[in-house]
């Protein structure tokens, strides 16, 4: 299953049923599961570790070394796990000693153009549309939905089911389940809408709904929301979860629209 024009470093570790097309090239350091389907003219560096039946599309970019001055040729990785579909041109950076990794999750999309840069750690079930770019040391939750051309500040978070939309300049935390817009980037609500596809009940929705009123809609300053939402929320994963990402933001969250 690979084709005679595609160029395989003899001691690169592909599994039997990948699937390799003419042109591809890949490096010595490189490990491929079952089910796989590289695409022609994709490059893959040392350092890769895909996982099963993923795709990647023509001309990616796989694990190439960081594009930071601070990298002095260490031993990295990139790691992508398994299901996940790479789109055409996607760059995806390895690790500096920092975290040693780049990490894309399981079952992702990534569209095509988009950059990913050394040190990110994305969850599953991620979808970034085209041109997206994340900068070095980002930490992308599970379900993260970030819509066409969106840029990210490097060391920011953006929390699990959070929904980012087109064109947006992030340069603070995203806490969990929100919809952010506008310049400069504000809350705009939850995401309902895909809170309700992943089998969030509408009382779970509710909650979630009334915590983030507190901390964005009623002008309360974020110490003062916090112990609120402690004092009047009975505990739950998801308030846990939310006021765990705010107390260990270091960038600090984005504000509600008009308080940015």
């Amino acid at each position: 299953m690979i084709q005679p024009l595609a160029y395989i470093h003899p001691q690169a570790k592909i599994a039997n049923s990948v699937v390799i097309d003419p042109f591809a090239v890949i490096h010595k350091d490189v490990e491929i599961g079952e089910g796989t389907w590289i695409g022609s003219n994709v490059t893959i560096m040392d350092g890769a570790r895909i996982g099963k039946n993923c795709k990647i599309f023509p001309g990616a970019v796989i694990s190439a070394i960081p594009q930071d001055l601070k990298y002095a040729g260490e031993e990295t990785t990139v790691v992508i796990g398994d299901n996940t579909t790479i789109r055409e041109y996607v760059t995806i950076n390895r690790g500096t000693n920092d975290r040693w990794e780049t990490k894309i999750g399981s079952n992702c999309l990534l569209m095509a153009y988009c950059h990913v840069a050394h040190d990110c750690e994305v969850g599953n079930n991620c979808i970034f549309s085209n041109n997206t770019t994340l900068a070095g040391h980002i930490t992308i939750g599970d379900y993260v939905v970030l819509a066409g051309m969106v840029a990210i500040h490097q060391f920011c978070k953006v929390g699990s089911y959070a929904f980012v939309t087109g064109g947006s300049l992030v340069r603070k935390d995203i806490p969990p389940y929100v919809k952010v817009a506008r310049e400069p980037l504000s809350y705009t609500g939850i995401n309902s809408v895909g809170l309700r596809r992943r089998g969030f009940s509408p009382e779970k929705i509710n909650e979630i709904q009334e915590i983030y009123r507190v901390l964005f809609v009623k002008h309360n300053n974020v110490t003062k929301a916090l112990d609120i939402i402690e004092a009047e929320f009975k505990p739950t994963e998801e308030r846990d979860e939310i006021i765990n990402f705010i107390r260990n933001s270091n960038r600090g969250v984005m504000k509600s629209f008009g308080n940015s």
